[in-house]
């Protein structure tokens, strides 16, 4: 019970606090966050795409796949997370994680600050069903190796599960339409291309 009690940023800290291991599996953070549900996953599966890191080709189109998965289940109302065996037997290297989860404190804790149940009369199990329509539609843009178009819908979408896991319907609205604008940025690049005109690479 009290884990519940903690913030999203602490309880992503004491994930690494707790490991003594040089490596952690995806299965084991699941496990280790499996009561806060959705929520935490989705926020960790986004994460790496909201810092501003130089990535590698193919890096957020890697990322995006957890994200489709837990969207999907999300919209298909199931009441706790699945993952398959392929994706659970990844390892991520703890050192990598602490460095990921100290660079994302300040921000989520800024964010944090500001968070508290508001719209609750919209139940939590019909709020997941909502986050996961749009994270589906923001993960199709994370997922085009295109500049400029994983930013805006991953931080919708690590607001939204912040917005759920502190029952705040009104953060949950504000990172919907921050994704939204992420995705109408994503139409545009995609219109320019199809009308020939050349992007700048980023990468």
């Amino acid at each position: 019970m009290e884990n519940k009690e903690r913030n999203t940023s602490e309880l992503l800290l004491q994930v690494v606090v707790q490991s003594t291991n040089d490596k952690m599996s995806v299965t084991e953070i699941k496990n280790s966050l499996h009561e806060r549900g959705f929520g935490i996953l989705l926020a960790i599966a986004a994460l790496p795409i909201c810092l501003p890191i130089p990535v590698p080709p193919g890096y957020t189109t890697f990322f995006s796949i957890p994200l489709f998965i837990f969207s999907v289940q999300m919209i298909w109302g199931m009441k706790s997370p699945w993952l398959p065996e392929w994706i659970g037997k990844k390892e991520i290297s703890r050192k990598s994680l602490e460095k990921m989860i100290e660079k994302a404190t300040p921000w989520l804790r800024k964010i944090e600050s500001y968070l508290h149940p508001r719209l609750t009369y919209i139940s939590v199990h019909a709020w997941e069903r909502i986050i996961g329509i749009f994270a589906f539609i923001f993960t199709i843009s994370i997922s085009l190796p295109i500049p400029l178009t994983n930013f805006p819908p991953g931080w919708g979408i690590l607001i939204m599960s912040l917005g759920l896991l502190n029952k705040d319907g009104l953060t949950i609205i504000v990172g919907m339409i921050v994704g939204t604008i992420g995705v109408g940025i994503t139409l545009i690049i995609l219109t320019l291309i199809w009308m020939g005109v050349s992007m700048p690479s980023f990468y």
